[in-house]
């Protein structure tokens, strides 16, 4: 189970997703079992190590996983504003479902100029003659902050700084106004400064276009200026759901806790930043209980045998840990 901002106002729901690599000695679950829901106008944020299945859950909901994976379980997305129904990722994709991708660099097509690459999901909305389709490109790409648009249209994508290249391939994407934007860590690669620009414009963007947005990151931090709710995953599955606030006051879950105290939070003062010990389990074989279980602090006996459940607590957090009510706000 898990909190959303209101089944009534969903626009995104996902339950029980799976997905799988087959190889020759058996197969693999990186994603495994979950559940989330998006609400109307709502950022979620995803946070987890490399390797916990955040990025393949956000492809999922556009079908873009890597060669040999598939993927199951029931996602449902409302297209048009009405309740969320089943859908086919294909037809969604660059249309009412758009993804910024963490390297601009190879995710834009080198043998087209910049103005062009914008204005091909101008025209994919349609109505739009060439011409129109240009200048309507230059003024987006203004809007997402390239200085001289103009002058900027006519450049290639290797002649621009990472900053405005990911620039651009946020306005690619929002050239066919989407309602639901997928980031997949799209400043990861960027400088601290270039980072806070773009973190500033995709909050403005959402609270302009009206959209809904997923950012799936590694650092917590970067989630907190961003999100309305933040989603941590371990090991393939969802471990921790609550708003944002409320989850850097009393995280429920002992992996949150790690998370934060290995990352730089200005509200934790007098604290030294500490790794994780240990290493993520096996993906070839998670084994029973919880997945946490050898890498925890506040671990019981009965975390080895402790089956998975993501348990709503009355003031709608949610916590895969037997323990998150004793535990709440432990660092």
């Amino acid at each position: 189970m898990t909190p959303s901002g209101g089944s009534a106002g969903s626009m995104l729901s996902i339950r029980n997703l799976q997905v799988s690599f087959a190889f020759q000695h058996g197969t693999i679950v990186p994603v495994d079992g979950v559940d989330l829901d998006l609400g109307e106008g709502e950022v979620l944020g995803i946070a987890g190590e490399s390797g916990s299945g955040k990025s393949l859950t956000l492809r999922s909901i556009i079908g873009l996983l890597p060669r040999g994976a598939s993927a199951t379980g029931d996602l449902r997305f409302s297209v048009d504003g009405g309740s969320p129904a089943a859908y086919d990722p294909a037809e969604v994709r660059g249309r009412s479902i758009s993804m910024v991708f963490q390297e601009p660099v190879t995710a834009l097509n080198p043998t087209m100029r910049v103005g062009d690459l914008v204005s091909l999901g101008i025209r994919l909305r349609g109505g739009r003659s060439k011409r129109r389709a240009r200048t309507d490109a230059i003024d987006l790409m203004r809007q997402v902050g390239i200085p001289m648009p103009g002058r900027r249209a006519r450049a290639w994508p290797h002649e621009l700084s990472g900053g405005l290249r990911q620039r651009v391939m946020i306005a690619t994407a929002l050239s066919t106004r989407p309602r639901l934007l997928l980031c997949d860590e799209p400043t990861t690669a960027l400088d601290v400064t270039v980072q806070r620009q773009i973190l500033n414009l995709l909050s403005g963007l959402v609270a302009e276009l009206g959209m809904s947005m997923i950012f799936v990151t590694h650092d917590l931090p970067v989630l907190r200026q961003l999100a309305d709710r933040i989603a941590v995953m371990y090991a393939g599955r969802i471990v921790e759901v609550n708003d944002t606030e409320a989850l850097f006051s009393a995280p429920r879950h002992p992996y949150t806790h790690a998370l934060m105290r290995a990352a730089p939070v200005i509200d934790i003062r007098n604290e030294e930043l500490a790794g994780i010990g240990g290493r993520p389990p096996d993906p070839r074989n998670f084994g029973g209980g919880c997945r946490f279980r050898d890498r925890c602090a506040h671990a019981l006996p009965e975390c080895v045998e402790a089956s998975y459940r993501l348990v709503a607590t009355s003031d709608g957090a949610a916590s895969a840990c037997i323990r998150q009510l004793d535990l709440a706000g432990v660092r």
